[in-house]
């Protein structure tokens, strides 16, 4: 159990029934039509998970958030801390601002916000060169390839023998890291990302 970040193809994407995420994307192309923008429609279809192929994505947050939220506040305005992390679902858009619906998700019980692939990315790549987030940070994020590389002591034995900013605090770096990976896949699957 416990909260994850995956990626979610089509067929969940448009399914109306209590699992899917259908009347999220339902409302959500209400919105861009009202904001004068095409609907999003062209979600792929999940793909066929293989290590490292960059098909999917999924990372569970295990991590403390404290440092981090410290962390964007002392680096972000209130408005970009709230689209770099705020989000219920994350869409390879490019949207000015935020959307609010007013659907019912797993997190909240009011309303769900989604935010943009294109704005998150800009905001987490600052906060990595911040942070000087190691090259050897995983990429492909399609079975908690991220989560482990943090938890299971590999990021630690690199914080040994290169210490950096990113060192001082593997849990914020993680975070980071998050969402900076989670963004990336985003736009390069042309897919939503969603907490589960």
């Amino acid at each position: 159990m416990g909260i994850y970040l995956v990626s979610v193809g089509a067929e969940d994407w448009f399914d109306e029934e209590e699992d899917g995420w259908g009347e999220v994307s339902s409302a959500l192309n209400q919105e861009l039509r009202r904001r004068g923008l095409p609907p999003y429609t062209s979600v792929p279809e999940e793909g066929d998970f293989v290590r490292g192929s960059g098909q999917t994505f999924e990372e569970k947050l295990i991590p403390s958030m404290d440092g981090f939220v410290s962390f964007c506040q002392a680096h972000l305005s209130r408005e970009e801390v709230e689209t770099l992390y705020g989000w219920t679902v994350l869409v390879p858009l490019s949207l000015d601002e935020d959307v609010w619906l007013p659907v019912d998700s797993s997190f909240t019980e009011s309303s769900t916000m989604v935010a943009g692939a294109p704005q998150v990315l800009a905001l987490a790549e600052r906060l990595a060169a911040v942070i000087e987030l190691p090259a050897e940070t995983p990429e492909m994020c399609d079975n908690l390839d991220l989560t482990m590389w943090f938890m299971d002591g590999t990021a630690k034995e690199l914080a040994a023998v290169r210490p950096g900013a990113w060192s001082e605090d593997l849990d914020t770096a993680f975070y980071v890291a998050l969402c900076l990976r989670a963004a990336q896949h985003s736009i390069r699957r042309g897919c939503p990302v969603v907490y589960s």
